[in-house]
């Protein structure tokens, strides 16, 4: 199982590098051509749809590996019943976000028209779900290739976009493509080599509802005060500024494949350990813990140093205000890709009822830091409230939260350099530290 879970990984970053390379032409091409007013619109309605993301998956997202390793006997019973689950969700969160838009953006008719079809992407990510059963059978190599494929086949319509000069609306579409050849490619396959037909079951939904439900407002929550910023720019200050700080996150995000591969590739080992060897369980949380903080400093240190060529060479001088807020934004990433990672270890322990706690006290930080820090620093001031919030969520609240302590020393322990020597050892050599 081991090496397993080392190739698996190893598909998904490789197929993810290829579309980062991809990627990167794309977005400097994109925002150049659209300009920081258009580029921070078509942003403002990406972190609108990514807003009601968590209410759409009902957190379903976080328990479905665990519930197909305590049963494996209803496969298709319980990704079936996800996946209608979620796409009833997510056309009543489509209808909310039009709503949303003619209310807060009334009176600007593109606004409303670019987030209305942007968020069509929420019906297909719905049915994307069905990603979490090739997770708990190790098939990420089929999720990673049809996820390449499909992004160079979109990717494509989005460089005719750009030759014809195509409008915004145009681009507003593009993710809905993405996740809908994906969905449906990933059913085909399923539908292959899947054992248990795809069914639903009132039972099974209330299983998960009441599973996920703490993950629902919780994950509500990391979106706000992932999210929250782009949207208060956009209100309190102007498209432009928005657009600023979007190019920044964009650089920021470009390797957070690789830790969400390491991740998710992770995750149905350590559920396994965790009910088979506890021993194991705890090791291999530790080792899941320091491959994330170590290398995620090692790419904020290197973002630091080359913000200047980054952003000059991505979005040109236009976007050079984009600078200082990706130094700062850079170290964001640390704190927020073991928040990730942390997630894991509070599944497994059953301590989800201390999410909503933890991510509630985030995002009330959150919104009173951009309150206080945009209007007097624009979007640098949004990167800082976003700095301090991912810090104080995944390692302040850990010690205040008496029963999550357990996890912060967890962490301290995988700070040490010796715990990262046997992570190395063990990747080169495709085989687990037990």
């Amino acid at each position: 199982m081991n090496n397993i879970v080392v190739k698996n990984a190893t598909w998904i970053i490789v197929c993810k590098i290829v579309q980062a390379v991809i990627s990167l032409v794309l977005t400097m091409l994109t925002a150049r051509y659209m300009g920081p007013s258009n580029y921070g619109l078509i942003n403002y309605a990406a972190s609108i749809v990514t807003f009601v993301v968590p209410i759409m998956q009902l957190g379903l997202n976080n328990i479905l590996v665990r519930e197909f390793i305590s049963q494996p006997d209803k496969e298709g019973e319980i990704i079936g019943t996800a996946i209608v689950m979620s796409v009833i969700s997510a056309t009543c969160c489509i209808i909310g976000i039009i709503s949303f838009s003619l209310i807060v953006n009334a009176g600007e008719k593109e606004v409303t028209i670019v987030c209305g079809l942007y968020s069509i992407m929420l019906i297909f990510q719905g049915v994307d779900l069905i990603e979490y059963w090739f997770q708990y059978r190790y098939l990420s190599k089929c999720t990673a290739i049809v996820s390449l494929l499909t992004y160079v086949v979109v990717s494509g319509y989005r460089i005719s976009l750009l030759i014809t000069s195509r409008s915004i609306f145009w681009f507003a579409i593009t993710n809905v493509l993405d996740y809908f050849i994906i969905s449906l490619s990933l059913l085909i396959i399923y539908k292959s080599i899947g054992r248990a037909k795809l069914r639903w079951s009132f039972a099974m939904a209330k299983r998960l509802i009441k599973t996920g439900k703490y993950y629902i407002l919780s994950g509500l929550m990391v979106t706000i005060f992932a999210q929250t910023d782009k949207i208060m720019l956009k209100i309190m200050v102007n498209d432009a500024e928005t657009g600023y700080y979007a190019a920044a996150i964009n650089c920021v995000s470009a390797t957070s494949f690789v830790f969400a591969a390491i991740i998710d590739s992770m995750r149905p080992w350590i559920l396994t350990n965790k009910q088979k060897n506890i021993e194991k369980y705890k090791n291999s949380i530790i080792q899941l813990y320091s491959i994330i903080v170590y290398m995620a400093l090692s790419v904020s240190l290197l973002i630091t140093i080359f913000s200047n060529s980054i952003i000059e060479f991505l979005y040109g001088e236009k976007y050079l205000t984009s600078i200082k807020v990706l130094q700062i934004l850079a170290w964001y990433t640390t704190f927020s890709y073991y928040g990730g990672a942390k997630d894991i270890w509070i599944l497994a322990e059953g301590k989800q009822n201390y999410l909503v706690i933890l991510n509630t006290s985030g995002a009330v930080m959150n919104i009173i830091l951009n309150i206080m820090l945009i209007p007097q620093f624009g979007a640098c001031g949004a990167a800082i409230a976003s700095l301090f919030t991912q810090f104080y969520t995944n390692i302040i609240m850990g010690f205040i939260i008496k029963p999550l302590r357990e996890n912060n020393n967890i962490l301290l322990k995988a700070l040490n350099p010796m715990n990262l020597k046997s992570c190395v050892t063990y990747i080169t050599s495709r085989k687990f530290i037990d």
